[in-house]
């Protein structure tokens, strides 16, 4: 089809209507083949195709599950409160909050005001990373050779920018982030000891607990040791449910999470959203 002309763009253009390509968003999400759920409760559906963003706002109460099809995704997440970008997922708060340094089932993600953003409602994969964060233009082109956007290596945080400008977020409001699906234990000598992927067909659900606005870049862990930019594509579900309460087991697990939710609902509440 000739698209010489602008007539002739315009119909190669509607021609691709109802294409769909491996890696891009279902629009209705509800049209995602074998939904997790009732077809009308899916609010966000999409593939991300390795090196490569994506990004969405979710109302509280809302789920959030990410899958790894092939084993070689790595989903890089940071979290916003909706409407105050300036809290935001710390990801030291929750090590340190949860005395524990390794992401799995029933840990909080906080922000620095003592609150929950999301839950970790279920894992199937084990193979995460709170320590790392992402990788960078210096460390992706010192590597592969190139790490901008557009190039066929791009770096996590040369993504995140283009995915933080759309949600009118600036560099400077870029905090560590956490990844997912790329696992780091840490060694007897403090070394870092990559573990890698747990294989194909991996996922983590989270829940918020606010109104979150979501990053995520799916890009190589920075400690891969592998030469070459390995990047598989990355499943994203999401779907309407409810936030965590009170008399849920994992209100309760902890003290210090109890102490987190009751912050949250605190302030909910003085919002008339509790």
């Amino acid at each position: 089809m000739a698209t010489q002309t602008t007539y002739g763009a315009r119909d190669h253009a509607r021609a691709q209507d109802g294409t769909r390509a491996e890696a891009m968003p279902v629009v209705p999400a509800g049209d995602w083949p074998d939904p997790p759920c009732e077809a009308g409760h899916l609010v966000w559906a999409e593939t991300v195709a390795g090196g490569n963003y994506t990004h969405r706002v979710l109302a509280r109460g809302t789920e959030l599950r990410l899958t790894d099809p092939r084993g070689d995704a790595c989903a890089h997440l940071l979290l916003y409160a909706e409407g105050r970008p300036w809290e935001r997922l710390n990801v030291a708060d929750t090590v340190k909050v949860q005395w524990n340094a390794y992401l799995d089932e029933g840990q909080l993600l906080l922000s620095d005001q003592g609150r929950v953003l999301a839950s970790v409602v279920t894992d199937t994969s084990g193979r995460h990373d709170a320590l790392c964060g992402t990788s960078t233009l210096v460390s992706n082109t010192g590597r592969y050779g190139d790490g901008t956007p557009q190039s066929p290596s791009p770096a996590g945080r040369e993504l995140f920018k283009l995915a933080a400008a759309k949600n009118g977020l600036e560099p400077r409001d870029l905090p560590p982030s956490l990844s997912f699906f790329q696992g780091v234990r840490i060694r007897e000598d403090g070394t870092l000891d990559f573990t890698g992927s747990a294989g194909p067909g991996g996922s983590v659900t989270l829940r918020a607990e606010q109104d979150v606005t979501v990053l995520i870049a799916n890009v190589p862990h920075p400690a891969d040791p592998r030469p070459d930019y390995v990047s598989t594509p990355l499943e994203v579900l999401a779907w309407r449910a409810e936030p965590t309460r009170a008399g849920d087991p994992l209100w309760d697990a902890t003290p210090e999470g109890r102490r987190a939710f009751l912050n949250t609902t605190e302030f909910l509440a003085s919002k008339g959203r509790a």
